[in-house]
């Protein structure tokens, strides 16, 4: 008991002594520990026969712009005092502080400071930070052959404007926020007042808050730290890279966020059929869009399931294969001593080696990987009597049709679980796929994206929703938005008034 209340006192101790040395410090604390770092300078000014200093750390601002834009104006200054001097910049963002803490946050975002010599109780910031952000060009992970060809980058502002521009609206909101104890990332969060649910806003930012890590590496680290299962392998947010999309989410009633420095959007809450929807689905007519979702849908399921069938069959079920494909598969495998699952994972796991290799590698040595390796490696593993014949053209467009989902997170999650549905094809037949297709099928229906049911609109039914999941309907029978959002205002046009056909006077 003792030894507990001299730990308590001790601690006591230590954060009094904490909470003093925060009190008691200073701006030339501040600028001390600024000095340590070789990148940090410290220049002395006369300005009007008054001694004064400016700082900065020359890696974070723009030499042109404190040569051009500030140093003649605080040179050629007859004024004496600080606030004078700073009210002659030319430059917006600029103020005077007191706090050490807002000094070190401030020179750390690329201000420059300007204080005086004999009186360090204040000081002057001024924004002169050194914008390294790339130009705005096409995305290379999302392209498409119709419809705008923009895409976001590493800077926020940049991200923001790109949005704003397709939603001119004052109720398009922003709250920002920073996250991480180290990095201080800035993160917004866009919504349209009016439309957004409260709820899933609310869900959204609390969620965000509430984050505790050091480092925000990227916005999609972020969507892994606030989905409701971060056990699950299926993703439960959107990141997409096209501005057109996060506006359009934004305008259905989904709450979406940035983070700098990625350049990536996150919105939710999402659906899985989403998740096989391409924005280039509403480019094109009706008809055709429907016919290429269904067509994603289709190549989902065969990239899923036409490995494991092949060796369901081929070690439990033999009387499924038709009678005149029986000789094929015989002498196809006549000179194979492995088992149909042995060779059935060692094309998989080339397939996934050739992909990573060529992801890796730079782009035109990756494309080359990726052809010529298949080639060499499917065709020696034939002849070597490895694989057969047409379990190489079954792995082969597997791989091709997992390549047919528009996001590549759920892409990645195609490419996971093919592996224990083949293992459980290969102990257990046809048994074993329909177990884990359940087991898949009820984790999906338990599933949640920000609170909402993540298998809407098959479940819960929302027939209303249908008219824009597995298939795309005409423009005219998408009148409101999806019902799953729950949005203030449901209504997108009059389908009445806009399907009234006018006579016109000639």
């Amino acid at each position: 008991m003792e030894n507990r209340e001299r730990v308590i006192e001790v601690l006591g101790r230590w954060l009094l002594k904490q909470i003093q040395d925060k009190r008691k410090e200073t701006l030339q604390d501040a600028l001390q520990l600024f000095q340590q770092s070789s990148d940090f300078v410290m220049h002395d000014l006369s300005i009007a026969s008054k001694g004064f200093h400016i700082a900065y750390f020359q890696t974070l601002i723009d030499t042109d712009r404190l040569n051009k834009d500030i140093l003649p104006f605080i040179t050629e200054s007859e004024s004496q005092t600080l606030e004078e001097i700073v009210r002659n910049i030319p430059i917006q963002a600029k103020e005077i502080i007191k706090s050490p803490n807002d000094l070190r946050e401030k020179v750390m975002q690329g201000f420059i400071v300007i204080f005086e010599g004999g009186n360090q109780s204040k000081c002057a910031v001024v924004e002169v930070a050194l914008d390294s952000g790339r130009e705005v060009a096409p995305s290379e992970n999302e392209f498409t052959v119709n419809g705008p060809q923009e895409s976001f980058i590493e800077s926020i502002d940049t991200n923001i404007n790109l949005i704003r521009k397709r939603l001119p609206l004052p109720q398009l909101k922003i709250k920002e926020m920073k996250l991480g104890k180290m990095t201080q990332t800035r993160v917004s969060l866009l919504y349209i007042e009016g439309i957004v649910d409260k709820e899933n806003l609310k869900t959204l930012e609390q969620r965000l808050s509430d984050i505790e890590f050091d480092q925000v590496i990227d916005s999609n680290s972020l969507a892994q730290m606030i989905s409701d299962n971060q056990m699950s392998v299926f993703p439960q947010m959107i990141n997409t890279q096209r501005p057109e999309r996060v506006a359009a989410a934004i305008a259905e009633g989904k709450v979406a966020f940035l983070a700098d420095g990625s350049p990536e959007a996150i919105f939710g809450p999402t659906t899985l059929v989403e998740f096989f929807s391409s924005l280039e689905d509403y480019y094109m007519s009706w008809h055709i869009s429907s016919s290429v979702r269904l067509l994603r849908f289709f190549a989902v399921a065969f990239s899923v399931f036409a490995t494991p069938v092949y060796v369901a069959v081929l070690t439990f079920h033999y009387e499924l294969i038709p009678r005149d494909l029986l000789s094929t598969i015989i002498a196809s495998r006549s000179n194979i001593p492995f088992p149909p699952i042995i060779e059935a994972i060692f094309l998989e796991l080339t397939i996934e080696l050739l992909r990573e290799a060529g992801a890796r590698l730079p782009t035109k040595v990756g494309q080359t990987i990726g052809i010529v390796g298949g080639i060499v490696i499917g065709q020696a593993s034939v002849e070597a009597g490895l694989t057969s014949n047409i379990l190489l053209i079954i792995v082969a467009l597997a791989a091709l049709a997992s390549f047919t989902t528009p996001v590549y997170q759920m892409g990645n999650t195609i490419r996971l679980i093919r592996f224990p549905i083949l293992i459980a094809a290969a102990f257990t037949g046809g048994v074993g796929i329909a177990f884990f297709a359940l087991v898949t099928i009820a984790h999906l229906l338990q599933l949640k994206s920000l609170g909402r049911p993540y298998f809407e609109p098959i479940f819960p039914p929302r027939f209303t929703d249908w008219k824009d999941a597995f298939v795309r309907l005409p423009f005219n029978w998408m009148s409101t938005r999806p019902v799953y959002l729950r949005p203030r205002d449901k209504g997108r046009f009059n389908f009445s008034r806009a399907s009234k056909k006018h006579d016109i006077d000639e």
